[in-house]
């Protein structure tokens, strides 16, 4: 007979084992520490770690022994940092922990040079990466003319949440925009039950709960629902009515980035598209004002 260990095991001793080979690696003089002539330990010291980290000693010797015990997200910050973690590392701690990173990184490792290319090339079509935010993280041209021209939006404001409940031109673009609220509302809340405690997200909550009313209406509907593709009307301040198909590609966790496209429905959206690409292509081609 084979039993197979929990999961809640597993994943105990498989940060206990991630921890004990970050702590060894590291030398004492990185930290700040002198390293004694009689030191055998390679790397730090548990109780190095806990002091670094400003937690008890026993607490951390049970965290690299696999015991089954509580850990706050502030705790393993703390020892993330003592361990001097990369960004890749320290989300590997937080998803073997199962905790919620309380100062997730600023950027998008999603959106690479690569993607950045994928995107350009996907024009006519219109096309962009979105974090679950709903934050632009990334652009083609034509959807930089879309819904509304986004070089005249400040780089804190591309988010379509809050163009979508404050801005007149990206609203004027939406054919149903009530409709549209509820379900940006609704996607919004569903993703952010993952990230109630983020600084980013709370921030942008109590921005649009303080700028709309309708925002602060649809949202105290509670409703959830996932990502979808969709086939919608937008009307393009510059080459009319568009017919496509909103689509969604994910570039990593089911919450995380996703590549946001726009695929024509009919060959005059196509030909509108092609022509909006023309006109994106010609204003990057015209100088900056001096």
């Amino acid at each position: 007979m084979t039993t197979v260990a929990p999961g809640s095991d597993v994943r105990r001793h498989e940060l206990a084992e991630f921890l004990r080979s970050r702590r060894e690696r590291i030398a004492p003089e990185q930290v700040g520490l002198v390293r004694g002539p009689r030191r055998r330990t390679p790397g730090l010291r548990r109780e190095e770690v806990a002091h670094l980290s400003s937690v008890g000693v026993t607490w951390y010797t049970w965290l690299e022994q696999a015991r089954d015990i509580q850990v706050s997200a502030q705790v393993l910050d703390a020892v993330a940092r003592a361990l001097l973690l990369d960004v890749s590392e320290r989300a590997h701690l937080f998803a073997l922990a199962g905790g919620q990173d309380p100062a997730p990184p600023d950027t998008c490792p999603s959106v690479t040079p690569a993607v950045r290319a994928m995107i350009d090339q996907l024009g006519p079509i219109p096309a962009c990466v979105q974090n679950s935010r709903y934050d632009i993280l990334a652009h083609n041209a034509t959807y930089g003319m879309l819904l509304r021209d986004l070089a005249g939006v400040r780089p804190e404001d591309r988010n379509c949440m809050w163009l979508a409940f404050t801005d007149a031109d990206f609203r004027a673009a939406v054919v149903d925009l009530p409709s549209t609220h509820r379900l940006m509302a609704a996607k919004f809340r569903a993703a952010m039950a993952e990230h109630l405690t983020e600084p980013a997200w709370t921030r942008l909550l109590a921005r649009l709960e303080a700028a709309s009313a309708e925002f602060r209406e649809v949202w105290a509907r509670h409703e959830v629902v996932g990502q979808s593709a969709k086939a919608k009307y937008i009307r393009n301040a510059h080459v009319g009515l568009l017919y496509v198909e909103h689509t969604t590609l994910w570039l990593g966790p089911g919450t995380g980035a996703r590549l946001v496209s726009y695929v024509p429905l009919d060959a005059r959206t196509r030909e509108r598209l092609e022509r909006l690409e023309e006109l994106a292509a010609a204003r990057e081609r015209v100088p900056a004002a001096v």
